[in-house]
């Protein structure tokens, strides 16, 4: 398994994964799924200065095939934080692997290659913010290095409930 820079082709793969995020559950705010227009609309917006990665492997049974015909698991990517100048070095960060994939390493690989990606782009601070009750994305951020800097009440409602949202951060040593 290996992560690689999202590509236009790799659209299916990425609904197949969020869409039914949107439909079934609250680890995303979105509650309208994503049109294969939309979906490369935003890849070609995750293509630079906020990159979208993907985990692959091409001998996987799990996944849709992306534009190279691998099996995409899952990925990550980084979003501005704050409009303001000030916050340009900050950004916010989210990762989302297969159902079927997850327990195998994979967002685990996906959130260390972002880390390591945002980095070099120039990132000091990244940001996760996690629905309170996402007790594997939790898991997850602590055990790369994020640390749990707050919390927020009720701040948004999905499937007739409130969702608390707490956020973890990560801060790049220099």
């Amino acid at each position: 398994m290996r992560t690689r820079i999202v590509e236009r082709g790799d659209a299916p793969a990425l609904m197949a994964i969020y869409n039914p995020e949107v439909l079934e559950d609250a680890i995303t705010s979105d509650i309208v799924p994503r049109t294969l227009s939309d979906q490369e609309e935003w890849i070609d917006q995750h293509q630079s200065s906020h990159p979208c990665i993907v985990a692959i492997n091409e001998e996987d049974s799990l996944g849709e095939r992306g534009a190279r015909g691998e099996r995409i698991l899952g990925y990550a990517l980084v979003s501005p934080f704050r409009p303001r100048p000030a916050y340009a070095t900050t950004v916010e960060n989210s990762v989302y692997v297969h159902r079927e994939a997850r327990g195998r390493g994979v967002g685990e690989l996906l959130l260390r290659d972002l880390i390591a990606v945002a980095t070099d782009s120039g990132y000091h601070s990244l940001i996760a913010r996690i629905v309170s009750d996402n007790a594997g994305s939790i898991r997850l951020h602590e055990k790369v290095g994020y640390t749990l800097v707050g919390r927020e009440l009720e701040v948004g409602r999905k499937h007739g409930r409130w969702l608390d949202v707490i956020e973890y951060q990560y801060v790049v040593s220099i």
